[in-house]
């Protein structure tokens, strides 16, 4: 077995963690769990599972938490892989994984891989944008940026390179928790853009002032800022056509336009009304915008 931690971040995800740690076992040497105090069965199995798990308080921020993980955790193997509860990876990957890992030169110090998304229990191929992301990175060598959204892991050193194959998010739950989490992620997204509008949030993580994104996270990036800079509302619809018609996301039957329908258009224009939300009451004011997102959503920004 390769010289690979897992660290998952959990609370309450019995319904997806013993898929993930069998998972995680064909590539990784061991298996961390950083849990937010679960009250269901998520420690039981995944310690029954012989993962190792940690507890540390939830303060609303990915990044911090994972963070918390890479200092914390008792962590003696080369290299560090950040997965969610709900992914996995495919056989085929895993397969790379354990065969190019060995040979990746010493100046390797970050492997991106392609992400694809299951909704309603379909994978979806057609109108979706490419999501690469760096998830396998050498221990002390990286470390997770702090953003209200879309955060990557961010080398310290080294350079990164990309697999072929492809892992998975394939969330369990029902629709309703679906909107709901969406609901949630839509604020944290508005202020996001809003923050590369005015620039009224200083940077979190000192670090990542100082290192690069890999280059899909900085692609990425650079889509979301010309995005930002289109008008409201029309700029949801604009990407759900784009996504649904001209990238055939229409060939996937319902399942395929529940998809792009929910988070290409009713989420983009969910984002759109909190910014219009923020911009109106604040009269376009950057000053009290960050007062108005900590007394009206309870952010800590």
């Amino acid at each position: 077995m390769h010289s690979i931690t897992v660290i998952i971040l959990t609370y309450n995800e019995e319904q997806h963690i013993e898929r993930c740690i069998v998972n995680a076992k064909q590539f990784a040497k061991e298996i961390f769990l950083v849990d937010s105090y679960s009250t269901d069965q998520t420690v039981a199995i995944a310690e029954g599972l012989g993962a190792k798990v940690y507890q540390n308080k939830w303060e609303n921020n990915y990044a911090k938490q994972f963070n918390w993980g890479l200092t914390n955790l008792p962590i003696k193997t080369e290299w560090v892989f950040r997965l969610d509860a709900d992914e996995y990876l495919t056989d085929a990957l895993i397969t790379e994984i354990n065969t190019k890992l060995p040979t990746l030169a010493e100046t390797t110090s970050g492997v991106v891989f392609e992400r694809k998304m299951y909704f309603l229990n379909t994978l979806m191929t057609k109108g979706m944008l490419q999501m690469n992301m760096l998830r396998l990175f050498k221990y002390r060598h990286g470390f997770c940026e702090e953003r209200w959204m879309d955060e990557h892991i961010v080398l310290t050193q080294g350079e990164s390179v990309l697999f072929q194959h492809y892992f998975v998010d394939h969330n369990l739950n029902s629709l309703g928790w679906w909107t709901q989490k969406h609901n949630g992620y839509a604020i944290r997204e508005a202020v996001d853009l809003l923050n590369l509008e005015y620039n009224f949030i200083p940077a979190t993580t000192e670090q990542s002032k100082t290192y690069e994104l890999s280059k899909d996270a900085e692609e990425k990036r650079a889509k979301k800022k010309r995005y930002a800079k289109l008008p409201l509302f029309w700029r949801a619809f604009i990407y759900f056509v784009y996504r649904y018609f001209f990238k055939l996301g229409f060939t996937q039957g319902k399942e395929g336009f529940l998809w792009h329908f929910l988070q290409g258009w009713w989420y983009r224009t969910l984002v759109d009304a909190k910014i219009y939300e923020i911009k109106r009451a604040t009269h376009n004011n950057p000053a009290k915008m960050a007062d108005f997102i900590r007394q009206q959503y309870k952010l800590n920004i």
